[in-house]
């Protein structure tokens, strides 16, 4: 995957950044932790202006999270009811606080959406909630571009910076993504076996 990328970004510059962080975006396996990291290795031997890379690869992250957020206006939140009602027990949560879920997220899910940029997968997948709760496109596309513009600069930055020492970054996000990962797991698995509907909690 790496030899990939590295050879999709030689041969086309700018646009090759737009449709990795795009597809990075719709297919979350390809990260952007290392498209970025190589980006600004590309930077630092001449080959890219930082600004238009953080600028190209922004615009691909906007674009892939409108693929999302089309998704999720077009579902609507009522078309996701049915699901909720027979799944409530492994989403440990009724339909009333996917209504609660909604009302927060149509006040608060700018800034939600903002602050996921920064969070591994989370940052692809709250584009659908944006989409099922009508968020105005241009809130979405503000805070969607404006919080991936900072995680951009920051990972083009890191491969800028370190250069060939990328690999040490790699190690240490790698193990603290897999430690979140756990935690979310075990709390996940205790959430679910302490849910009770709310006709028979206490």
């Amino acid at each position: 995957m790496t030899d990939f990328i590295i050879d999709l970004i030689s041969r086309a510059g700018y646009f090759g950044i737009f449709l990795l962080m795009a597809l990075e975006n719709i297919i979350p396996p390809i990260p952007s932790e290392v498209i970025m990291g190589l980006g600004g290795m590309a930077v630092a031997r001449g080959n890219m202006d930082l600004g238009w890379l953080i600028f190209w690869a922004t615009l691909g992250t906007t674009a892939g999270n409108m693929f999302w957020y089309e998704i999720g206006r077009r579902m609507g939140i009522n078309r996701f009811r049915p699901f909720v009602d027979r799944h409530s027990r492994w989403m440990t949560m009724e339909w009333e606080d996917v209504e609660h879920l909604n009302r927060f997220f149509q006040k608060y899910g700018h800034w939600v959406i903002f602050v996921f940029r920064f969070l591994p997968t989370f940052r692809t997948l709250v584009s659908l909630p944006a989409g099922m709760s009508r968020m105005p496109l241009w809130k979405f596309l503000l805070f969607t571009f404006s919080g991936s513009a900072i995680w951009n600069a920051m990972l083009a930055g890191a491969g800028l910076y370190l250069g060939l020492k990328m690999e040490w970054l790699e190690r240490f996000v790698g193990p603290a993504v897999v430690a979140l990962i756990v935690i979310m797991l075990l709390a996940y698995g205790y959430r679910v076996a302490t849910w009770k509907p709310r006709r028979l909690r206490g």
